[in-house]
């Protein structure tokens, strides 16, 4: 929505100002800098929260559920922004659970080097993920109280998973990927 700054009554939705202008796209790139200012923080900043079932008999440990409440300002795209941090929240549960570089230290040689040996999430490692976009656009940062969202959607999430983990087992895990044997030996 374009509104004039001194009568919010009169406003005009983007899509209608670029059908109306005969204008396709908007493309515009400018570089902000901010003054030194020790008052505000601009950062996009979340809350992660994961629950897990692990399977002694199995040796697997699922996270069955991820919330992440995101504050990035004023989101201009939901849909976009959200899947945005549900492929981060992937990422995350990737770095947690699967991912690790074997290194045969005898040769010095990367065993997994390729990505039919290095392990990352499937479909079926990903269960429910609900992202919560926290409405607070701040004028601070820009006119627009745009933040933006970038990778902050994994930020926190294998600490999140490694406390469930801990909250499910009473064994804490420090390194990651956490693995069955690091739970139980």
């Amino acid at each position: 929505m374009i509104a004039a700054k001194l009568n919010k009554s009169r406003a005009v939705s983007l899509a209608d100002a670029m059908r109306h202008g005969g204008v396709d796209r908007v493309e515009h790139e400018k570089l902000v800098e901010f003054k030194e200012d020790n008052k505000h923080a601009r950062n996009t900043h979340s809350a992660i929260f994961a629950e897990v079932k692990v399977d002694e008999q199995l040796c697997i440990i699922r996270v069955t559920r991820v919330v992440n409440a995101v504050a990035a300002g004023r989101i201009i795209n939901t849909k976009t922004a959200a899947s945005q941090i549900i492929g981060s929240v992937v990422w995350g549960i990737g770095m947690a659970l699967h991912e690790e570089t074997l290194v045969d230290h005898n040769f010095g040689r990367i065993m997994n080097a390729n990505i039919a040996e290095y392990h990352v999430p499937v479909n079926a490692d990903v269960q429910d993920i609900k992202i919560i976009f926290v409405d607070e656009p701040d004028s601070t940062v820009n006119p627009l109280g745009i933040k933006g969202v970038g990778e902050i959607g994994i930020v926190g999430v294998a600490a999140a998973i490694a406390n469930a983990v801990y909250h499910a087992t009473g064994k804490r895990v420090r390194d990651l990927p956490i693995t069955i044997d690091k739970i139980f030996r």
